[in-house]
This record gives C-alpha cells, structure tokens and sequence, in this order.
C-alpha cells in the first residue's frame, strides 16, 4: 500500500476528522506502525482475549459475533475501512474482548501500540477530541440499546427496528437481513 493509499484511506478514519491529507501524512511519517494483513475468513481475535493493539481498518471488512455457552450467536457489529477496532477497549483497566472477530473478507489494517496512540492522543489535539468522540458515540449507542432492551416491549422492539430500518434504508419497503432470532 502506498503513502497516498494509506493516507487516503486514513482520511476515512473518525480519529483524522478534519484533518488535511497533507497533516496525516506527516503525523504517518513520524509514527511507528505496522501493515498487518489477514486472510478472509480468519480470525481475527476471540471473546475473553485482551486487545493488545490499536488497530484501525484500511481495507475489508470485518465481523463482531458474541456467542452463549450453548453456541448461539448473535451479530454485534460489522467494521468497514476507517474505523478503530474496540477503542473503548485499548486502555481499559479489564481489557478482554466481548466478541469474537472474524475477516469477512481480506483485511488490511494499520497497528499501533497502545503507547504509540497514548503519544499521539497527548501531542495532537484534533486527534485527542476525535477519540473522545468515538468513545462518546459508542456510550451513547450502548445507552440506546439498553434502553431498548430493557424498557422496550417485544412490540416495541420490532417497531423500533423496522423504523430504524426504514431510515437507514430510505424507504417505505424495508429488505430485512436477519432472521427472526
């Protein structure tokens, strides 16, 4: 992957919003990160391991399953290029995974210790706001979901999902993806 490659498709991340391609660049320049590649349909890591890396999608896509004791497993999320995988999770005092992650297709992803975000969370401030940002956005998305899940009918469930479907979709006439489970 070349320079304008990674740049670009770092520009798509929510840690370089408002950022300039040619300020990306020169944070790229001065970090010490690696490219790391997985195969589809790898595993990527496993619920109960701890996340050991800041890891931030540039290509694929991948797939966030929790699983019970009895097998079932539910669909939690699907990451695409630009975002963070589990960055509420990088320091976090109990930093074990709550999904499984698994390639959906070939992923490339860029790889920075916890201490190389740490440093540049403490010298940039755009990218500081930003991260604040992204942990915010998901405190609010889990505030929602638990609200949902736990004040919400079966009704209420299937109406609130329909019509985030219908939004999400733009129309009157929703496909569903899931099953009933």
């Amino acid at each position: 992957m070349s320079t304008e490659q990674l740049v670009d498709s770092l520009s798509k991340c929510p840690l370089f919003v408002g950022m300039p391609p040619a300020q990306i660049s020169l944070i790229l320049a001065e970090l010490d990160y690696k490219l790391v590649k997985f195969a589809s349909h790898d595993v990527y890591t496993l619920a109960g391991m701890p996340c050991k890396w800041a890891d931030i999608m540039l290509s694929g896509s991948l797939v966030c399953r929790m699983s019970s004791v009895s097998g079932k497993q539910v669909e939690v999320s699907r990451l695409r290029p630009g975002n963070l995988i589990a960055p509420a999770f990088i320091f976090a005092k109990d930093n074990s995974m709550p999904v499984s992650v698994e390639t959906e297709t070939e992923v490339t992803v860029l790889r920075l210790s916890p201490a190389t975000l740490q440093h540049l969370l403490d010298v940039n401030e755009t990218i500081r706001m930003n991260y604040i940002r992204v942990l915010s956005n998901i405190d609010v998305f889990l505030t929602q979901k638990m609200r949902v899940l736990s004040l919400f009918t079966v009704r209420e469930k299937v109406a609130y999902l329909l019509l985030e479907q219908a939004g999400e979709q733009g129309t009157d006439t929703i496909h569903l993806h899931r099953s009933r489970q």
